[in-house]
């Protein structure tokens, strides 16, 4: 096992069993990060009649282990396609300033308290094929 692996591992365990520190490492082990963590996040919250507003939150971030090889049968392939996705999220609910009248101001956004690799579901992830 990579020297990267053994550093980044209890770092992930932390940061899966709920501890709100941020991965804070170098770009090259983030690189060769292989896991599903959270990690910070910075979206522009916008919604039509309001201004947009900065967010800074909690998103899931990572490399899952994934593979395919071909079989004799049909399909003739053999899949397994895992995900870095929310495993359990909590919702905030934020007040976008200079609503134009008529306009609700509030906005409501997930936050990631646990990230897993398992099967992109479109209820909680972008899921997007080739």
């Amino acid at each position: 096992m990579r020297p990267a692996h053994l550093f980044l591992g209890p770092i992930a365990l932390l940061l899966l069993a709920g501890c709100s520190c941020i991965l804070s490492t170098s770009s090259g082990n983030l690189d060769t990060f292989v896991g599903c963590a959270v990690r910070e996040f910075t979206f522009v919250a916008k919604k039509p009649g309001c201004r947009g507003l900065r967010i800074t939150t909690d998103a899931c971030w990572g490399r899952c282990k994934t593979w395919e090889k071909p079989i004799l049968e049909p399909p003739y392939i053999e899949a397994y396609h895992r995900v870095c996705t929310y495993n359990e999220t909590k919702q905030v609910t934020v007040k976008l300033p200079n609503c134009a009248p008529g306009v609700d101001p509030f906005y409501t956004y997930p936050v990631a308290v646990r990230c897993d690799c398992g099967a992109c579901s479109t209820a909680t992830t972008e899921c997007e094929t080739i």
